[in-house]
């Protein structure tokens, strides 16, 4: 299975969140699964894939070129590609994937994590997606969207949409579960590329 991992490129952060990012990159390979990421080879970023590679995953870094310079680009991974917008670049990681995690991050992961949830409540995609959040970074979002919930503005089924995790395992078997669910799943990512 080909995980796509959402996370952050900041190196402001507390470094316990790098920590994290690596521990998933090596728990991914552990289980035997290659890694999708946005191509940056500095904090959770470059921590996700340089554990992921260490233990054997094969792993496929999709950047825009306008942020190749700017996130210093993982040229180590295994399969870079290289878009002209992000646009683009989400898609690829979108079709690449099988599953996705976000790991605690800003403004862009909060974008992907949205945009793949809401494609899966809308029934777009059946894969799973799933918020490692050992520190509580996103409670206020989850919050937020109980609100839009208790408001009417947001079917109940969203929520169900998202797996919340506060363990790398349990984040990882929540995956994994997702996956194996029958009847609950298109095309894999592998699939979908033979079909291009």
């Amino acid at each position: 299975m080909n995980i796509c991992v959402y996370c952050s490129s900041s190196e402001a952060i507390d470094p316990s969140y790098v920590e994290l990012a690596a521990d998933v990159g090596a728990a991914l390979a552990r289980r035997g699964h290659g890694l999708v990421s946005g191509a940056g080879s500095i904090s959770c970023m470059g921590a996700v894939a340089r554990a992921a590679r260490a233990g054997g995953a094969y792993t496929v870094g999709v950047i825009p070129r306008a942020l190749a310079a700017l996130e210093i680009t993982d040229d180590e991974a295994d399969e870079l590609i290289v878009t002209e917008t992000m646009r683009e670049r989400k898609a690829l990681l979108e079709i690449r994937s099988d599953a996705f995690l976000a790991l605690p991050g800003g403004l862009g992961t909060i974008e992907e994590l949205l945009e793949v949830w809401v494609a899966r409540s809308l029934g777009m995609h059946a894969k799973p997606v799933v918020v490692l959040d050992p520190s509580g970074l996103f409670t206020h979002l989850r919050v937020q969207v109980a609100e839009l919930v208790g408001r009417g503005f947001v079917r109940p089924a969203a929520q169900d949409a998202l797996g919340w995790a506060d363990t790398v395992a349990a984040a990882l078997d929540m995956l994994e579960a997702g996956v194996r669910r029958p009847g609950g799943l298109g095309p894999s990512a592998a699939e979908q590329l033979e079909g291009e």
